[in-house]
């Protein structure tokens, strides 16, 4: 399951940098097409155009800086880390399902398994947090059984 760990991680981390190079493509883009419509025109129009790129500039760079937090916080995840029990980075079997302790990333699918990544804060992740290979809990319901911990 290590190996797998080690998978998950890499893969989230080359998510997140495809996701960094596009936004900084969209915001040169835009800069640029500011930068040329600056050129080339005058008038209400020509203010209204250019308001609405820097707005546009300014939620892709809100993004950039979310994806930019995203980013440090799978680079500190020690990909060869075995923990005892559930912290940040851990790769855990529950249920049979394998969820990855980090961030709230999208569901992805390494060498035919499906892991989901959930955030230390959500409920999922707060009740696995500091559990140990065995341990069980209950959420709306349903009883989770902790069965491994990478």
């Amino acid at each position: 399951m290590q190996h797998l760990k080690q998978k998950v991680i890499a893969y989230y981390r080359q998510q997140v940098q495809d996701k960094e190079d596009a936004f900084r493509d969209m915001i040169a883009a835009l800069t640029e097409d500011a930068a040329n419509d600056a050129k080339g025109s005058a008038g209400d129009k020509h203010e209204t155009a250019l308001s609405m790129m820097h707005l546009e500039q300014e939620k892709l760079n809100a993004k950039l800086g979310e994806i930019l937090s995203q980013k440090a916080v799978l680079s500190k995840l020690d990909a060869d880390a075995v923990h005892k029990k559930v912290a940040s980075g851990s790769l855990v079997k529950a249920n049979g399902m394998y969820l990855f302790v980090s961030l709230a990333l999208p569901k992805i699918t390494v060498e035919g398994i499906t892991v989901i990544a959930l955030s230390p804060q959500s409920p999922l992740g707060a009740k696995l947090f500091g559990m140990e290979a065995g341990g069980s809990f209950e959420i709306n319901g349903t009883k989770y059984i902790v069965e491994d911990i990478v």
